[in-house]
Order: C-alpha cells, then sequence, then structure tokens
C-alpha cells in the first residue's frame, strides 16, 4: 500500500531555526521534514518563534534585526511550496512582532495542530506555545541531555517532561548498548529524513573529484560536558586531527570545506595530503552545497567525541545527503552499524587501516558502492519513511 494512501491528512508544525541561522546544512536539514510531511499528504507550516537573535550571513552580525531571515523564508516557501504558511515571530522584541503569519494566526496554530516538531530541540517554550500537548521533541545531538537527566538538572527534566513524545538521532540510546542511565525517559530511535529525489544525480563524479566533507571547525566548548569524571567534546576538530594522516595512508586527496585558522594545524593537514576549500558560500547558497555533495567522489568524514565513545549510534544528516547523491560514505563508527550500513555504500571506521581499506574498496569497485549508497538512502532515510514511523509511534 502507497504510504500516502494509509494516512489521514495532518495539520503539522515544523519549528526550527533555519531562518535565524541560515546555513545550508541548516536549511536542508529543516526542508526535508516539511516536504517529507508534505508528500505523506499532511497540512505543514513551519514557525520560528524564539527569543534568539538571527544571525544574517551577509553582514556577519547578530542582531535584532529579522529582514534577512524573512526574505529566505519568504524565498524557501515558494521554492518548496509551503508559501502563505509560514512565520518568523521575534520574542525577543516588544509586541512580539511577526513576518509570514500574524501572531493571532501562529496561536490559533499552536492550539490546532495535530503535532508540533520540535526540531533538534532547540524551542524554549512560551505561553502560547504551551496551549499545545502535542510537541515532539526531536534531538539531533545525543548524549548532552541524557548527561543532565542523570546529573539531575530540573530544568532539563521540566522541559522534557512537557513533550508529548521523545526521539533522538542517538539510535542505541534507547538499548543496553548506551551507558547512559535514562531514569524513565522513554527514547524513541529516528533518523533525519532525507527527501532523496532533492538529491539524486545521473550523472557520474568528474574525473577529478574527490573525497570531500563540509565541517564547522571551530564549536568545541559548546556542548562540551562532563560525566562521571570524563569531559565529552561537541567538536569533530579533535577526530580529524586523530586520523589526520587518513589521506597519506590512503593515497587519496581528501578536500575540507571548514576554516581552520591556526596556520599550524592548517599546515599539518596540508602536509598529510588534505586540500580546502572556502565554506563561505557553500554554506550560504543550499543548491551550491547540494551540488558540491554531488560533484564528489564521496564522502569522508569523522564524528564528534561525544557520539563515539557513548557509542550512540547517531549518523550525520550530511552524510545522509551524500548517500541519496549515490556518493559513498566513510565515516567514524558511533555504534550506527548495529542497525544499517557497514558494507557497500556506508563504511565505518575505528582506525587509519580501516579507513585505508575502505578507501581502496571504493576503488575497486565505485558504481557498485554508488548504486549501493544511493538505496540504503531511500531505504533507511527516505523522508516518508522516516517521518511516518515517527508520527505512527507518537500517536498523531
Amino acid at each position: 500500500m502507497d504510504v500516502v494512501a494509509s494516512m489521514k491528512s495532518k495539520r503539522i508544525v515544523v519549528m526550527g531555526f533555519m531562518g535565524s541561522c541560515p546555513i545550508a546544512g541548516v536549511i536542508w536539514q529543516h526542508i526535508h521534514y516539511i516536504v517529507g510531511l508534505q508528500q505523506l499528504g499532511h497540512d505543514v507550516y513551519y514557525i520560528e518563534d524564539s527569543a534568539r537573535l538571527p544571525y544574517n550571513p551577509q553582514t556577519f552580525e547578530v542582531n535584532n534585526e529579522f529582514d534577512y531571515a524573512a526574505q529566505l523564508l519568504h524565498r524557501l516557501s515558494r521554492e518548496f511550496a509551503f508559501k502563505n504558511r509560514w512565520a518568523f515571530c521575534a520574542r525577543y522584541l516588544a509586541g512580539n512582532p511577526t513576518a509570514g503569519l500574524a501572531l493571532k494566526r501562529i496561536r490559533q496554530l499552536y492550539r490546532d495542530a495535530d503535532a508540533i516538531l520540535n526540531i533538534c530541540g532547540t524551542q524554549e517554550f512560551n505561553q502560547d506555545l504551551l496551549q499545545s500537548d502535542r510537541i515532539l521533541y526531536i534531538e539531533s545531538d545525543p548524549s548532552v541531555e541524557q548527561i543532565k537527566i542523570d546529573k539531575g538538572e530540573r530544568s532539563t527534566v521540566a522541559y522534557l517532561k512537557r513533550h508529548h513524545a521523545l526521539f533522538t538521532f542517538g539510535e542505541n540510546v534507547s538499548t543496553t548498548d548506551f551507558p547512559i542511565p535514562k531514569h524513565g525517559f522513554k527514547w524513541l530511535a529516528t533518523r533525519q529524513p532525507v527527501v532523496t529525489d532533492f538529491w539524486k544525480t545521473r550523472r557520474a563524479p568528474p574525473r577529478a573529484a574527490v573525497f570531500t566533507s563540509i565541517a564547522n571547525w571551530s564549536t568545541s566548548g559548546l556542548k562540551d560536558i562532563t560525566w562521571r569524571g570524563e569531559k565529552y567534546l561537541w567538536s569533530k576538530s579533535r577526530e580529524f586531527v586523530r586520523f589526520v594522516a587518513a589521506p597519506k595512508r590512503s593515497g587519496q586527496i581528501f578536500e575540507l570545506a571548514t576554516d581552520i585558522k591556526d596556520r599550524r594545524t592548517r599546515e599539518k593537514f596540508e602536509r598529510n595530503g588534505w586540500r580546502f576549500t572556502s565554506p563561505l558560500q557553500l554554506s550560504v547558497d543550499y543548491w551550491m552545497y547540494r551540488d558540491y555533495i554531488r560533484r564528489s567522489k564521496a564522502e569522508f568524514t569523522v564524528a564528534k567525541d561525544q557520539y563515539v565513545r557513548l557509542n550512540t549510534g547517531w549518523f550525520s544528516d550530511r552524510s545522509a545527503c551524500y548517500l541519496a547523491a549515490g556518493r559513498p560514505v566513510i565515516t567514524q563508527e558511533t555504534g550506527f552499524t548495529k542497525n544499517y550500513g557497514g558494507q557497500a555504500g556506508l563504511l565505518a571506521f575505528k582506525s587509519l587501516g580501516e579507513i585505508a581499506k575502505a578507501v581502496r574498496m571504493i576503488e575497486a569497485d565505485y558504481g557498485k558502492h554508488s548504486r549501493a549508497a544511493r538505496a540504503l538512502a531511500k531505504e533507511i532515510f527516505e523522508a516518508k519513511r522516516v517521518l511516518k514511523s515517527l508520527l505512527d509511534r507518537a500517536g498523531v
């Protein structure tokens, strides 16, 4: 039976931050939810309603103006068919001014929605939103909130308990393979939904294509956390440094779209066969971001220290887009291979030797790994499949 035909249309609000943090990877993460829910036949709205100040990538400023955010959301709504179904509410300004839908309509949507998706778990509560008892928490970064619960942080416990259901990209969080106690919280595994048709390409990568990835280098300290005497980092930079010799060991050029400001660190990477491209334009232009992935031979990347050492089962939403483009992925093991991958198209590593072996496997039969990557994306990450499962388990 067709997935859409089996579902009754619901009114669903997606809440996120792609207007206030208009980075290409963040934009695609949200668009996949909006379009995936549309494909299921639902009446979908997108709302940003926050006291956080927005970032303007044209001026590189964070301030109380939201013209850029409003213009971006208007453009996205036209491109992805949610015109007249979006709003930006500036809770940080007196009177809570809005762009898109009026505040009165936002309040009505909160009251009437069959479900409200709190993407990445970043939405603060306000009295208007608290009129709903159908808010679904969707956690993209497992471990920090679970550690806060174990430490007895009351604000975290109260915030999470206010949700109708809790979902996490950490597919091992609800199992005994994850070391942090659950304290009665029921965590449901989910994945980043991907509308695979957005990434599909009939073109093979160009002859000059290399292994690539896109990364924010300077996140260390933002969500670093200590648990039972051990510090767990929320940055990929240390993991990239651990495997800096991967290109030289593999006999390949690896490219990173990132900005390493420390000259010595950058030179160390370059000596080991890495090259760099500016992430600036990629981060602003979401179509250029997509095309960069589709022009790549494959992805080589690492995972954040927290995800690896705590065996979360996390997997990158960006890596899922590489797979959807038919681009194989070599990524650091976080425990995700218990659930999928680890063979053709998606290979995991724990050591430099395993990276070199994975590269050789892909080079030996690229066509097989490319086809397997695309097939895996459709089986594991296809938006309609992921979101139907999420809504079914939430009782929506």
